[in-house]
């Protein structure tokens, strides 16, 4: 018994100084921080090629396959999903994939003053094929299938786009998604609405919060955030990846040690801090139709817990009134005014003086199946609705 007794624990300080081992490389070395947190290496394309989008079940010619410049010189690998509607008027070019029949999907998008057009943002590892990414693409665009469009990159670093993952690269992609919306196909910021999931939705409230903030403010119709997160020191308190593998969850017992190795952290994405600064934007200016903002969460995540849509939620209200309102008060508050779906959720929302914040929690969606949930199809209808009452109908 005792030498068993010895034995386990040899094997426990082994473990330990092992874990905390890679910890130390992890902070002596950032790049081992990129490839842990981004997953970019994790390609989940099963050997498709990202060039032929009918591979992940879209029709002929339904999506144009094409780059983006940054601003600091990487390609970025995108997708323009045609809504179904613009697809099915023009099967018969689009199928005869000759060279105008790419330059005639950008047409459909430009030209029809009713297309509206949703930025993705997806989450970490994998590519834009990834996963539930394919079938989220059409459930954005299910409310209003004639109209939706879906824009779509793989940030630097991941697919087939160039370079490295970091938080001010991911920022430049972002802009360069919007720049190429705005200007190169030149859709209005009023027809469009930025959906973020999981590691996007930190990547599209940094973008929407840097164009709210420049001294001519760019606004869009609506943003839509599934699975969000508060902060990466927050984040990494709980996170498992895969929801299996833990990062700093085993320091969580230790306070003082955890706040040490997440003093490190290479990547903070402060989205908590951004959002609060996006609404603060919007408050103060912001668009002639206001914004609105929608947060969406499942109970059963085991990615990203959905306290942090209710942390972030509550930065958002602190940031768009001036009374001041304790995080506990206004959960009680919350659970006053939410309306209840049973096994469907909840969702409860706030009118600001300039807009709307809402969040739904669903009891059931995991943390990528959401994505193509009715839920969320509605909240890009809604968004799309904020600037345009009449759209959809």
């Amino acid at each position: 018994m005792i030498s068993i007794l010895v034995f386990a624990t040899k094997s426990l300080v082994v473990s330990i100084c092992s874990y905390l081992g890679i910890l130390g490389l992890m902070i002596a070395f950032p790049i081992l921080q990129t490839h842990l947190f981004y997953l970019h290496r994790v390609k989940q394309a099963w050997f498709k090629d990202l060039n032929i989008p009918e591979a992940f079940g879209f029709l002929p010619g339904q999506v144009t396959s094409f780059s983006i410049p940054t601003s600091d010189g990487e390609k970025l690998h995108a997708w323009h999903i045609l809504s179904l509607g613009a697809y099915r008027q023009n099967q018969d070019q689009l199928l005869a994939r000759a060279p105008e029949s790419k330059n005639l999907a950008l047409d459909l998008l430009q030209n029809d003053p009713e297309a509206r057009l949703v930025i993705y943002f997806h989450g970490t590892a994998g590519c834009i094929a990834s996963g539930w990414r394919p079938e989220s693409y059409r459930a954005l665009s299910a409310a209003a299938p004639d109209k939706i469009h879906v824009l779509t990159a793989d940030y630097r670093g991941y697919g087939l786009s160039s370079g490295t993952p970091s938080e001010e690269g991911l920022l430049l992609d972002g802009i360069a998604l919007v720049k190429w919306a705005t200007q190169d196909a030149g859709i209005p910021p009023s027809r469009i609405v930025i959906f973020g999931q999981s590691l996007g939705t930190a990547v599209a409230v940094s973008v929407t919060q840097h164009l709210a903030s420049l001294k001519s403010p760019v606004t869009f119709s609506g943003m839509v955030l599934v699975a969000p997160f508060s902060d990466v020191a927050t984040l990494m308190a709980t996170y498992r990846i895969a929801g299996v593998v833990p990062v700093l969850s085993p320091l969580a017992w230790f306070p003082p040690l955890l706040a040490f190795f997440t003093s490190f952290l290479a990547n903070t994405w402060m989205t908590k801090d951004r959002i609060a600064e996006l609404v603060r934007s919007l408050e103060r200016g912001g668009s002639g139709h206001g914004y609105h903002l929608t947060l969406i969460h499942a109970e059963d995540d085991p990615i990203i817990g959905c306290a942090h849509s209710d942390v972030l939620f509550w930065h958002a209200i602190t940031a768009a009134t001036s009374k001041e309102i304790a995080y506990e008060e206004l959960e009680c508050e919350k659970r006053l005014e939410r309306k209840d779906y049973g096994h469907g959720g909840w969702s409860v929302e706030r009118k600001t003086p300039k807009g709307l914040i809402r969040q739904e929690r669903l009891r059931f969606g995991v943390h990528d199946t959401i994505m193509t949930f009715p839920t969320t199809s509605l909240a890009i209808l809604r968004a799309f609705q904020a600037a345009d009452p009449g759209f959809g109908k």
